[in-house]
């Protein structure tokens, strides 16, 4: 089968090609899908230049979500999948979506809905499931909690905004580096407020919005230049979800730390790629109950910024 590989292991995106590799065959947790649209994520670029630490059972080709129909499935399916050969389905995988073909577990595929197309739903597996990983697992969400989104307008952020809104958040607060992207996760996604992290103090802005009693929740992708700033702005009993370190993983001299202990806040780090699929399972069902039906119904939406088909799928890469 056609596949895209890595010339030399790692490299920039010039190093990928297109290559032909042995197709899969499934075990008894497993099936095979025939791939008919992948999605496209900051790890693989990581990947890619050899930065990313790959987990063990995952193939050398990259890519993690995808979406097609099945051909062959092993007869050991978790309680309540039962999928069969035709299905359209979606999913996660530890690797391997950059081709034609994908070995993924049973536990990390949901049904296509009719209403999403291929694209669509690839690139919902990724990015939401992070997403309700943050909210729900790590972050505990409940109905009437208040939640900070940072990097607003990305990906997860997104998904996150919709799914704090679709579960009834108390407030939804983002953080963004433009008015533009403030509108945008404000008028089209539903978030209450958003400051603009190059001219407004975000903490006291979050502080001054929730009368000085912070929020429940705050998910984080930045690090460094955050961390003293959701300190200040997490709620009593606040959870502080680390998702990534954009600016940096060294903190500088003079962190008041003390907010752990005066506000009983708990500081939580997590990643999804690494996880193993009984936890990776837990996760898609959170997704098929709170998002699923809502993205069904229209109700929240899976962005997609640009589409390639096979012949430009390495441009694709060069662009993100």
């Amino acid at each position: 089968m056609r596949a895209v590989a890595i010339r030399n292991s790692s490299g920039p995106a010039s190093s990928l090609f297109i290559t032909d590799i042995p197709k899969p065959t499934a075990n008894p947790t497993s099936a095979i899908v025939k791939i008919r649209a992948f999605g496209l994520n900051r790890m693989d670029l990581l990947q890619r230049e050899g930065k990313y630490p790959v987990p063990p059972q995952a193939p050398s080709t990259l890519g993690v979500e995808f979406s097609g129909v099945i051909e062959s499935v092993g007869g050991q399916q978790g309680k309540g999948e039962e999928f069969k050969v035709g299905d359209e389905v979606f999913g996660l995988a530890y690797g391997g979506a950059y081709a034609e073909y994908i070995n993924v577990s049973t536990h990390m595929l949901m049904r296509k809905p009719k209403e999403l197309g291929w694209e669509a739903a690839a690139g919902i597996p990724e990015t939401w499931i992070t997403a309700t990983q943050a909210m729900y697992l790590i972050g505990e969400f409940a109905p009437g909690k208040t939640i900070l989104w940072h990097a607003g307008a990305s990906s997860v952020s997104i998904a996150g905004i919709q799914l704090s809104k679709g579960d009834n958040a108390g407030a939804i607060f983002v953080t963004a580096g433009s008015q533009e992207k403030i509108d945008f996760c404000v008028g089209e996604l539903g978030a209450t407020a958003g400051y603009n992290y190059h001219t407004q103090d975000w903490a006291k802005e979050v502080l001054a919005a929730t009368d000085g009693k912070g929020v429940d929740i705050i998910v984080d992708f930045v690090g460094q230049n955050y961390f003293q700033g959701n300190l200040d702005a997490a709620a009593r009993d606040g959870r502080i979800v680390h998702l990534g370190a954009m600016s940096g993983t060294k903190l500088a001299a003079g962190v008041d730390m003390s907010a752990f202990v005066m506000k009983r806040l708990r500081f939580e780090g997590s990643s999804l790629r690494s996880r193993d699929e009984v936890y990776q399972g837990k996760l898609r069902n959170t997704l098929v109950e709170h998002a699923l039906p809502l993205i069904s119904r229209g109700e929240m939406k899976a962005y997609v910024e640009k589409s390639n088909g096979p012949p430009r799928a390495l441009k694709g890469r060069k662009e993100l």
